[in-house]
């Protein structure tokens, strides 16, 4: 004759349904933080979520009676052996106008990388009227070894951005994504 113990007579239905529903839950949060992150993306300007327009520029009524400050800053995640900057820090731009802005990337390292950078636009509400037909960060990056490459951003902010709007900060943060980009 067996002897059970009152422990394994447990009804363990109910652990069951707790991981079922939490396997369920756990899914469905992971299938919706692509649509969030995408809103939290357009609400914020972080990720460079601005609008792109095609390579033929779109006709923008020119604005020459205002001007708005642009910042171009550049960092570096710390494992991007370069040296990364924007030939102009500043700039005064005409909404309406296009501009060709220049960034400046050296790889310092003996070794072919690959990068990606990331753009971001401050403040998020200005996200929207940035419009870029031409930035290097719509693209991986190949740099041979100790290879110095210019790479362009050409871009119009929108004249029915906000008259509040004084100033609009595009930065870039450049990846190493050499070791990712050799699985794919």
């Amino acid at each position: 004759m067996q002897h059970t113990s009152p422990m394994s007579q447990t009804n363990n239905t109910p652990l069951v349904l707790k991981m079922v529903l939490l396997t369920v839950a756990m899914f469905g949060f992971g299938f919706a933080l692509v649509p969030l992150y995408d809103v939290f993306c357009d609400l914020t300007g972080l990720n460079g979520k601005v609008d792109l327009v095609s390579q033929e520029e779109q006709v923008y009524t020119i604005d020459e009676n205002r001007q708005v400050g642009l910042e171009l800053i550049t960092s570096l995640n710390e494992d991007m052996p370069i040296i990364f900057r924007a030939e102009q820090s500043r700039l005064k731009v005409v909404p309406g106008k296009f501009y060709t802005v220049n960034f400046v990337a050296t790889n310092r390292t003996d070794r072919e990388m690959i990068g990606q950078a990331i753009p971001s636009v401050t403040p998020g509400l200005a996200s929207a009227y940035v419009k870029k037909t031409e930035c290097f960060c719509f693209e991986q990056q190949h740099f041979n070894p100790g290879e110095r490459k210019v790479m362009p951003v050409r871009l119009t902010i929108d004249p029915a951005l906000q008259e509040e709007t004084k100033t609009v900060t595009l930065a870039y943060t450049f990846f190493d994504i050499t070791h990712s980009a050799d699985r794919q």
